[in-house]
């Protein structure tokens, strides 16, 4: 049986929760080597902060599952950026209906970055339709889905 998925608004209260997944995924897949972990953090941070009013709490079956953040991008790009699903609710098909949902919501590209080492999210992003457009710093992967 299908899982029923709802969204709420973000809250100020999800932002340390949301700052704690972003900071485990950097712990996990960044070059930590080649990075200043404490600024990086920082920004995410603040970057969670600034804009927690356009993050999106993910429900499944009325229990809170993850987070993802949806929006038009200084380029105006459209930007899937910190989807989390909470690992029990993971391999479900649910990231897989937030990301075709969010392209569906759209008719341009739909753009991502993922971490290199992070194979299983490029697996899943490259299965939607989402291709690999460039490398930043040896770290992460731009992908891109055309979406027309």
């Amino acid at each position: 049986m299908k899982p029923m998925i709802t969204y709420d608004n973000a809250k100020d209260e999800d932002i340390e929760p949301i700052y704690q997944l972003c900071k485990q995924l950097i712990l996990d897949y960044e070059d930590l080597e080649n990075i200043d972990v404490e600024r990086v953090l920082g920004w995410v941070h603040k970057k969670i902060v600034d804009s927690i009013n356009d993050y999106k709490v993910v429900y499944v079956d009325g229990c809170k599952a993850g987070y993802y953040h949806f929006y038009k991008n200084e380029d105006a790009c459209y930007e899937i950026d910190d989807l989390y699903i909470f690992k029990e609710f993971q391999n479900r098909g649910i990231g897989t209906a937030i990301i075709q949902e969010c392209c569906l919501a759209v008719d341009k590209p739909v753009m991502l970055y993922v971490f290199i080492k992070n194979h299983r999210a490029i697996s899943l992003y490259q299965k939607l339709g989402f291709e690999i457009v460039a490398t930043i710093k040896n770290s992460r992967y731009v992908m891109k889905r055309m979406n027309y």
